[in-house]
């Protein structure tokens, strides 16, 4: 498979559940302002990691970009905070130097409110998440998360409640989507990560990938990397139910020689089966929730030109992105470091076209179901990629380097908040 160009990363990041991703059509008023749901038109919403803004897309047919919003409105007053708090300041030049690979990183995640009056937006440079009201592009509410950094975020069923992972605190907030106070929290493993709401939103899980920033990637000094585990709370009371370390799993499936460390991830319609990628590795994993086990492993084709140094793998990925059609018989896998995405079929685990992709980083749902998105991070585009076939469809270009992409709704007609 050749790769989209040759290039040389520096050292150094779930999938919602379908039914979180269908959340984000429900017609429930979240915010004040009063939209109707038949003047409501459904998007993809693109978050440029390094450029600080998200795009509205159009996921059906050739893609088209319909509208954009600032997601840093107040970017100089947070940067004048950070350089009076000498603290503050080394942790965003640390971001800067290492997971964001040279770069501030501006827009990790963002889901749009029901009535699709404002975006929820996480950003990891500023250590918060903001709502930004959709007409006007001001901030309707702030949360400073713990600690350092904000990243992954997770919707809940019912578009009422944002899970937002505070990656140097060890901690996952719960807020209120309309009013952005704090739900409720809970302790995670060593740098939260992927956030998925399941059974109704009645449980969220949460999966962390420890130190993900250090450059001591040799297999046999995996157990620096930290505490990395799956933690499992009921959303009534944010008290533990499961803490899962898949180190024993993967040893007893006779993969000792993986990482534990849980990538993008997302579950069987019936949620009876986990698919994850891990730190480090071409493929991803099949487990069991029931049972409790690792039931299949799938390794994907690397790229002849991927460098094997695994201090140049972006934050410890090789591939990173991952997604279910909505009838649950196709995967879509992005090969970050490989430059490709596949379509696989998860009865067989027969990986379809390889589809050449720049540094694709995320893979989600398209609206209508039929589409895989990537977001080719390293080319500043989203790539369709038909469920069927197998086969890209359709790009179009986005802001700089693009990462996670989420379904949403605007209203009609909106193109970005009004100007002047």
């Amino acid at each position: 498979m050749p790769r989209s160009g040759s290039r040389r990363r520096p050292g150094v990041r779930s999938l919602c559940t379908l039914a979180a991703a269908l959340g984000l059509l429900l017609p429930a008023a979240a915010t004040g302002h009063a939209t109707t749901p038949a003047a409501l038109r459904e998007v993809m919403f693109v978050g440029n990691n390094w450029e600080g803004t998200a795009d509205a897309i159009e996921p059906s047919g050739a893609l088209t970009r319909i509208g954009r919003i600032d997601v840093i409105p107040d970017k100089d007053q947070r940067l004048a905070e950070i350089y009076l708090d000498p603290v503050r300041l080394g942790y965003f030049l640390g971001i800067r130097l290492g997971p964001g690979e040279g770069h501030d990183q501006f827009v990790d995640d963002m889901y749009t409110t029901p009535d699709a009056s404002a975006l929820v937006v996480s950003r990891p440079s500023f250590a918060d998440v903001v709502s930004l009201d959709l007409a006007t592009g001001r901030i309707n509410w702030r949360f400073p998360v713990a600690g350092y950094r904000a990243d992954h975020m997770a919707l809940s069923p019912d578009g009422t409640r944002v899970a937002v992972s505070a990656s140097t605190a060890n901690t996952v907030h719960v807020l209120d989507v309309r009013t952005g106070a704090q739900l409720g929290s809970f302790r995670t493993g060593d740098k939260p990560h992927e956030n998925i709401f399941t059974d109704g939103g009645r449980q969220l899980w949460n999966m962390s990938i420890g130190n993900v920033e250090t450059a001591l990637d040799a297999p046999w000094l995996d157990w620096t990397k930290g505490d990395r585990h799956i933690t499992v709370v009921d959303t009534a009371t944010f008290a533990p139910i499961r803490v899962i370390d898949m180190r024993k799993r993967l040893d007893d499936a006779g993969l000792g020689g993986l990482s534990n460390a849980v990538r993008p991830a997302v579950f069987s319609p019936d949620g009876s089966r986990l698919y994850f990628q891990v730190s480090f590795f071409n493929g991803f994993l099949e487990y069991d929730v029931a049972a409790d086990r690792i039931t299949r492993v799938k390794t994907l084709p690397g790229s002849p030109g991927t460098d094997g140094d695994r201090t140049t793998w972006p934050n410890d990925s090789r591939h990173h992105g991952l997604s279910i059609s909505p009838s649950g018989d196709k995967l879509c896998v992005a090969g970050t470091v490989d430059d490709y995405a596949t379509v696989v079929d998860r009865a067989t685990l027969q990986e379809g076209p390889l589809v050449p992709a720049s540094k694709p980083y995320w893979a989600t749902v398209s609206g209508d179901g039929r589409s895989c998105l990537i977001s080719e991070s390293g080319a500043d585009q989203v790539t369709a990629i038909d469920f069927a076939t197998g086969r890209k469809t359709a790009s179009v270009s986005v802001g700089r380097h693009p990462q996670r992409v989420r379904p949403g709704r605007v209203p009609s007609g909106w193109t970005g908040p009004a100007t002047g």
